[in-house]
């Protein structure tokens, strides 16, 4: 009903116009007639003349804003809406957000810190140790665009059912079925066979009867199943079956076939049966669906008459009795009363726009999480079993299990053979049965040194547990099926490999053979337990495909024979590549054996689980029963985008003997089966002790003193693949260094073991050393060192001199000092870098911290050098760097220094980006970086030294490849700044100081200076570099905003203002496009309101918000006050006389804005959106400045008869006449009709001469136009009366000239902007209006409402008759998500079938 007395209000209000304004519709006619006589202009002569009519728009200076907001502070707090006029004090405040780890404590070791001398190690120290520090924004959930804000937007189901006059008349059946097959109602037609209905026949087959059903929805909603004879519905059914009354569908199989049976209310029910199960199944699917809906209409309906009899209740107890009607007051009252609750039941005006209802999140900021300790594809490896077939009881007694006859000892890595490298650490595995270790002897603590676990690991763990591992991780950064997992299998010295292995390759099982391999056994494993000698291998595949899916169904391949010339790496690569062709492996001697060992996926919960350098996880359980898994350390290839930034302190050296070189030496008489010792000394005096660092085995203490590889019999040029893990010390100086001592081992088992003598064993055959580091780097690859036969104290100080002369202690070289032992070293360390260049940067600037003078040229030549650094090694330290380069920043004396700095972390956020590893440049500003404190007479601040060194870099004269990168990867140099601010004022208690005391004058200008350099960039290289301008334009649009929170906000505002002068109308789309995504960023600030300032501005003492002097135009005054909407509105007005492109993506700016200000949850209440109202106020004579190109009635929703198709008809204007001068006549300003303020203020009743009977408007088509046809001929006289009736002092045009464009906008351009209208109209308060009616001039207010008459116009619900006809010609049933809502505003229903106007109370 509420639509049908809008029509009837605005149809007495255009009559009463009429008919007191006749002499203006005719003498707009006249004048129409001649300005429409002009030529078609071409496209370009239109834009050519468009670009030079319009001139740049002047600025406007904005208002001091710190000074205004002191001078109104006593306003501003006695206003009842101040928190809309202030910030809160709360607005930011930085935090320290503890750094969780996935450990119990900390990786970095407790005296790490002291020992470190080194500024690299201290600085990766500090940064592993560091907590997270944040800048946290309290309402930042409010700076986004609307679809980002904390209150969810409200689902709406269905609205509330109405009935409307246009459909009253409609024929139900007719228009049923119409809505039914077209609505997207369910229907559905077909044969069925109807059993015999009378209860007292019995339904037989022969009862059935063939029957054409027909399923239909009447207009309430409700569904009918028709029946007739034959297939023409056209005529009267035969019967019909009401489905409201239905209670179930079941199949019904026992008297016919494909039959089905409709439950009724009564107990009664209808039998049916199709021709197929097919068929029936379709219609029971229907008839299911159609009762499922009629239960959910029933739920609503009795939800809404709950909600209906509560509210009649309430209105029943607040109403009075009979008498109290008639006195005013109190009918007034229950009138302002039942306005509140229509108000309040209402939803808001957005919900309904289709814009809001998309879900689109392409302006929403990236989620930034801390770094954290990541990992590649992990593989959880059980070993279960190894199992030769050559078995037999070990115990004395022979009481016991069956078992090898022999202890062996398993080492598990991977290996990848399209990259041809080992890519893990050695898992070493001990899977002995107990009577099997028995046969060892007790290690010997003289030899081995070892000793017990460390002290954070005593407590925790069990040393049996820790002792023999049998659960390993394995991780796999770059997973695909040419990985393998090796297995090379070792056993206690006897002899040849080819001899030991003799035994357990025959198929016969004698307990003879095994009896006297046990005995031999028992022999070796008394006298060289400790040494271990090469056996067998094998191996399997990891990986079905490049996504890491597990092969869990390959197993071990058969244990292979190792051969004593195919030890190295090296070759167990090549037999790996051919691991897949089975002529290559069938030629490989086989050892009869099962090795058990089985591979998973790794579950996130898995407890009791030690890293690489065995510290235990946060779910690790001491006194769990569930045995240790160990990580495996990957040996990750250096590759800048499988790199990850260190989060965690590890220190390994991983050290592999490869050959030594032994058959020409004479300084030994016996040096054949030779066994290397690996020891880690931190001195070279006589009596100096190896450090206990050493990784130990299975079965041995944790860490140990020294390391023996695998020895291979009688061979003086053995090659070795053994791995020894070596933890580091944190510092590391010149004396550390491996210590490598060759022993010849004795074999001879010709006398008993028991009773020989060590030094019968084994006999020192040499000795070799390298010094761990060179050139203060940790040595790593591959060395080729000389043997010495003897070890003087102080051999690392030996140095050749030239002659033959040396310096340092005698030694004793074999073969005169020649290379002979080849060893490689592999560093694993977050704490020491292999890059020369870095290590020098560092080095250097310790040098200078420690008190050296400080040379600006060898700086810049360090840091110039930091280019060359390599990528996967800037990636992995990236804090430590970036924390390091920003301290030199701060701390430089030449601007050369400052700017080299500035390039150098320039080139690596570019890396970074290059490699797809932005998100660790977020990370870092956001959770590490840390401003230095701020000592005002040594250090500077990294805000203005880095915006100081970003203009150098971006004058024209400097280098332009530079100026490129900094441009597209500006957000993280501004979001530096930003930090850099925030944490500056907090630190510094700067915060309680006045915003224009805050900042220095020098930094004021630093900003202005970066803002005027970085614009020409924008505005001239849109074109030659489009990615560079807009990351630039919208990074500095976010520092802008941000900006406002720390800044003088009058400040801020000067320099939109200069970001806005490099704009002008007539610029190139992309401009347009960068000037509203950077309007579109500032006013998203969380504070947009209280930085417009929505109070009065009049002179003299404080007014009242009611005496408020609104201003409804443009003014000056307006768009100083209030600059950012002031600005934005000019902005738009400008906009609306470019081409469509540029006028939608102004509109769509300004109406996102205005859903954000309806759906803030801040601004909910009535009064509060009432205030914002005021706001935008001008936009009203924005629009009336532009209504004749809104008022479009030609292309129009209406057919003009039953069957037409809805067209876009030729406009009024001349396609090529886009421009138009405002005509000037002469107008009588005469006073408004009785009966037009009557209506407007609801005092007169609608019914008079002049307006429609209510009779004739419920009978009329639903396809006839509201718009009068006469009402256009007033809209493009531009009246001299209307600029000077608001604000006779001030100039009110939007556009600052005389020319306006004249085509008209789009649908979807006039239904945005009237949904802006509509928003201000319904939010502004009453006293608001009203003020406007009365100081409007009567071409004012008749443009006012024709606007309202198109909205009327654009938004009418059309009935159902309309919306039947119009689908079919749409193409069928839009999708209810994208083109259904499109229409919502034309007729057709968006929720339910609804009118917009009719639930938003317009």
């Amino acid at each position: 009903m509420g639509c049908t007395t809008s029509v009837i209000l605005f149809k007495g209000i255009r009559t009463v116009f009429e008919r007191n304004c006749s002499y203006m519709c005719k003498q707009q006619g006249e004048s129409n007639a001649l300005e429409y006589t002009a030529y078609n202009w071409s496209k370009e002569d239109s834009e050519l003349l468009i670009s030079s009519c319009l001139a740049k728009p002047k600025l406007i200076e904005p208002l001091d804003y710190e000074n205004v907001i002191v001078q109104k502070k006593t306003q501003i707090l006695n206003d009842c809406l101040r928190e809309m006029l202030l910030f809160p004090y709360d607005d930011f405040q930085t935090a320290v957000l503890r750094r969780q780890g996935r450990y119990v404590r900390s990786t970095v070791p407790s005296n790490a810190e002291e020992e470190a001398q080194s500024l690299f190690v201290t600085e990766c120290i500090k940064t592993y140790n560091s907590d997270w520090h944040l800048v946290t924004y309290k309402y930042e959930d409010y700076s986004g665009d609307f679809r980002q804000l904390p209150s969810k937007l409200a689902k709406l189901d269905k609205l509330p059912v109405h009935v409307y006059e246009v459909d009253e008349e409609a024929d139900k059946d007719e228009d049923a079925a119409s809505l039914g097959s077209q609505k997207g109602g369910l229907t559905k037609h077909g044969w069925l066979y109807k059993g015999n209905m009378n209860s007292a026949i019995s339904v037989t087959m022969r009862s059935f009867k063939r029957r054409f059903f027909h399923l239909i929805q009447l207009g309430d909603g409700s569904y009918n199943l028709n029946f007739y004879k034959d297939e023409k519905i056209s005529k009267e059914p035969k019967g019909s079956i009401f489905l409201d009354s239905c209670m179930g569908v079941i199949q019904n199989n026992r008297v016919r076939r494909f039959a089905f049976e409709l439950k009724m209310q009564d107990k009664s029910s209808y039998l049916l049966a199709a021709d197929s199960e097919a068929e029936m199944e379709e219609w029971v699917t229907v008839l299911n669906k159609i009762l499922q809906l009629n239960f959910e209409a029933a739920m609503q309906e009795k939800r809404n008459g709950d909600s209906h009899e509560d509210d009649e209740q309430s209105k029943l107890e607040g109403s009075g009795s009979g008498l109290d009607s008639y006195l005013p007051e109190l009918a007034k009252s229950t009138r302002e009363a039942e306005i509140k609750l229509k108000s309040e039941s209402r939803v808001k005006l957005f919900y309904l726009d289709p814009d809001a209802q998309k879900l689109d999140f392409s302006s929403a900021e990236p989620e930034v999480k801390p770094f954290e300790e990541k990992f590649g594809k992990r593989i959880l490896v059980k070993c279960n079993d190894l199992s030769f077939n050559l078995q037999c009881c070990v115990a004395e007694n022979e009481e016991g299990p069956t078992t090898n006859v022999e202890p062996f000892f398993v080492t598990l890595s991977l290996f990848d053979i399209k990259y041809n490298r080992k890519i893990s650490a050695d898992f070493h595995v001990d899977l002995n049965h107990f009577s099997v270790r028995q046969m060892l002897a007790p290690t010997s603590p003289a030899l081995m040194n070892g000793g017990q676990s460390p002290p954070a690991f005593q407590d925790a763990l069990h040393a049996a547990a820790m002792q023999y591992p049998k659960q390993g991780i394995f991780s796999v950064t770059c997973p695909h099926p040419d990985i393998f997992l090796v297995a090379r299998i070792e056993k206690v010295l006897q002899g040849s490999i080819t001899h030991c292995a003799e035994p357990y390759m025959k198929s016969s099982d004698s307990s003879k053979v095994a009896q006297k391999v046990l005995k031999n056994a028992k022999q070796a494993c008394q006298r060289l337990g400790q040494y271990r000698m090469p056996f067998a291998w094998a191996a399997r595949t990891l990986f079905k495909d490049t996504s890491g899916n597990l092969d869990k169904n390959a197993r071990f391949s058969a244990i292979y024979r190792q051969d004593s010339n195919k030890l190295s790496n090296d070759d167990m690569l090549k037999l790996l590549a051919d691991f897949r062709k089975p002529e290559k492996m069938a030629k490989l001697p086989v050892i009869l054996g099962n090795l058990d060992i089985t591979i998973d996926n790794v579950s996130s919960d898995s407890p009791n689980y030690l890293n690489s350098s065995y510290i235990p996880m946060r779910q690790f359980e001491a006194c769990s029963k569930s045995p240790l898994t160990f990580e495996v350390e990957e040996f990750v290839p250096c590759i800048p985008r499988h790199t990850q930034p260190y989060t965690v302190y590890s220190n390994h050296l991983y050290v592999y003997p490869k050959y030594l070189k032994y058959d020409s030496q004479k300084s030994f008489a016996k040096a054949r089966n030779i066994a290397i010792c690996i020891e880690f000394k931190d001195s070279d005096e006589e009596d100096s002790q190896p450090l206990k660092c050493i990784y130990g085995r299975p079965g041995g203490p944790v860490f140990t003193r020294s390391a023996l590889a695998a020895v291979l019999h009688h061979q003086q040029n053995p090659e070795f693949y053994d791995e020894i893990k070596i933890e580091l010390p944190t510092q590391l100086h010149e004396k550390h260094h491996l210590l490598f001592t060759f022993f010849h081992v004795s074999c001879d088992t010709s006398a008993k073991g028991s009773t020989k003598k060590k030094d019968a064993i084994e006999t020192q055959v040499g000795y070799s050393w390298l010094p761990l580091l060179k050139d203060g780097r940790v040595l790593t690859n591959e060395q080729h060192i000389p043997v010495s036969a003897n070890l003087p104290s102080g051999y690392l100080g030996y140095q050749e001199l030239s002659m033959g002369r040396h310096y340092g202690p005698e030694i004793k070289w074999v073969e005169g000092g020649k290379p002979l032992l080849k060893i490689s070293t592999h560093l694993v360390s977050t704490v020491y870098t292999q890059d020369q260049h870095l290590h020098n940067f560092f080095q250097y600037c310790q040098k200078t911290e420690s008190g050296a003078q400080a040379s600006g040229n060898e700086l810049v030549k360090y840091l110039k050098s930091l280019h060359a650094m390599e990528g996967h090694v800037m990636i992995a330290f990236l804090p430590t760097i970036l924390n390091q380069l920003f301290r030199v920043l701060t701390r430089a004396t030449q601007e050369e220094v400052a700017v080299n700095v500035t390039r150098v972390i320039i080139h690596v956020v570019a890396q970074c980006h290059e490699e797809g590893l932005e998100s660790h440049l977020r990370s870092y500003v956001k959770f590490a970086y840390k401003a230095e404190p701020y000592i005002a007479s040594e250090y500077k601040t990294v805000h203005e030294e880095l915006t100081k060194s970003m203009t150098t870099i971006l004058k024209p004269s400097a280098d332009f490849l530079t100026s490129n990168k900094l441009l597209k990867y500006s957000w993280f140099f501004f979001d530096v700044l930003i930090k850099s601010m925030a944490q500056h004022l907090i630190e510094n208690n700067k915060v309680k100081l006045l915003r224009n005391q805050r900042f220095p004058a020098s930094y004021h200008h630093a900003v202005e200076t970066v803002v005027n350099m970085l614009m020409p960039h924008i505005t001239q290289k849109f074109r030659d570099n489009p990615e560079a301008s807009k990351n630039a334009n919208h990074s500095l649009a976010v520092f802008i905003k941000r900006c406002f929170t720390f800044m003088d906000r009058g400040f801020v505002f000067k320099q939109i203002n200069n970001y806005i002068s490099c704009f002008a109308p007539g610029d190139p789309k992309t401009l347009f496009e960068y000037k509203f995504e950077f309007l579109r960023v500032v006013c998203n600030h969380e504070h947009y309101i209280p930085l417009n300032l929505p109070m009065p501005f009049g002179k003299g003492r404080i007014q009242r918000y009611q005496d408020l002097q609104l201003d409804y135009s443009l003014t000056d005054e307006f768009c100083r006050n209030h600059f950012l909407v002031g600005l934005l509105l000019r902005e738009v007005g400008t906009a609306l006389q470019e081409f469509r492109e540029v006028r939608i993506i102004a509109i769509s700016m300004l109406k996102n804005l205005l859903i954000k200000h309806s759906f803030d949850d801040r601004y909910a209440s009535r009064s509060h959106q009432a205030r914002i109202a005021t706001l935008y106020l001008p936009l009203f004579g924005l629009l009336i400045e532009n209504v004749q190109r809104i008022n479009v009635r030609d292309v129009s929703p209406f057919p003009v008869n039953p069957g037409s198709i809805v067209k876009d008809e030729p406009l009024a204007v001349p396609a090529g006449h886009l421009l138009m001068t405002p005509q000037k006549g002469n107008t009588l300003d005469h006073s408004l009709h009785k009966d037009l303020l009557g209506a407007i203020s609801g005092i007169a009743s609608p019914y008079t001469a002049s307006t429609p009977n209510i009779n004739s408007v419920r009978n009329a088509e639903s396809r006839g136009s509201l718009v009068s046809t006469d009402s256009g001929s007033s809209l493009l006289d531009r009246n001299p009366e209307k600029s000077n009736s608001l604000d006779k002092h001030q100039q009110s045009g939007t556009l600052g000239n005389s020319v306006v464009r004249c085509d008209k906008l789009d649908q979807s351009e006039i239904k945005s902007l009237l949904m802006c209208f509509l928003y201000v109209l319904k939010s502004m308060s009453d006293d608001a209006l009203f003020t406007y009616w009365n100081k409007a001039s009567t071409a004012e207010l008749m443009d006012f409402f024709t606007i309202s008459e198109v909205c009327l116009h654009q938004f009418q619900y059309m009935g159902k008759r309309y919306i039947a006809r119009l689908w079919p010609l749409r193409g069928g049933c839009p999708s209810p998500v994208t083109s259904g809502s499109q229409h919502c505003y034309r007729g057709l229903p968006h929720h339910s079938g609804h009118a917009l106007s009719v639930h938003t109370g317009l």
